[in-house]
């Protein structure tokens, strides 16, 4: 997981993409009737500015709330690491789903009219079953894997150091 303020940052940014990046197609496909092969080029269109506001409200809203709502549940002392992983996922998803919701009725679903409140709503309840799930089973392993990956703290063997036979 990150351990300074520039790996949270890539950390968000690529939770950012991914997460935003299967909401959107999720989202096409409930508006045009089911999944198709073009939604996948379609959603591109739509990640920069829905990309930006998630990493906005994550990253000044959500994420601080999330981390304190979470440390009030998980005792990181006492607890499994994932433990604290998974409350920080889940509360993440609680609080980012209404508001990215929220600024997807106001700039795809008719924005500012009588029935801006009914529509934010009935797309925050669809989205919240995809958002959580897709969070905790699909968005959420593959970013913390990735990272793992380009941020391993594991010391890459070289010829240069000597390996030690079992």
């Amino acid at each position: 997981m990150p351990k300074n303020r520039i790996q949270e940052t890539i950390f968000t940014v690529m939770m950012v993409i991914v997460m935003v990046y299967g909401l959107v197609c999720y989202n096409i496909a409930l508006e045009t009737g089911g999944m198709k092969n073009f939604i996948f080029v379609a959603a591109l269109s739509e990640l920069p500015i829905m990309g930006l506001a998630a990493f906005i409200l994550d990253t000044f809203i959500a994420g601080p709330i999330a981390k304190k709502k979470a440390m009030k549940l998980v005792n990181p002392k006492r607890d499994n690491p994932f433990m604290m992983v998974l409350a920080i996922s889940v509360f993440s998803v609680l609080f980012m789903c209404p508001m990215m919701s929220f600024v997807a009725t106001i700039l795809f679903k008719g924005g500012f009219n009588a029935e801006m409140i009914a529509t934010w709503l009935e797309t925050t309840v669809k989205n919240f079953p995809m958002a959580f799930f897709y969070q905790l089973m699909i968005a959420g392993p593959f970013v913390r894997w990735i990272f793992g990956l380009i941020f391993s703290d594991k010391k890459v063997a070289t010829e240069a150091e000597p390996q030690k036979e079992c």
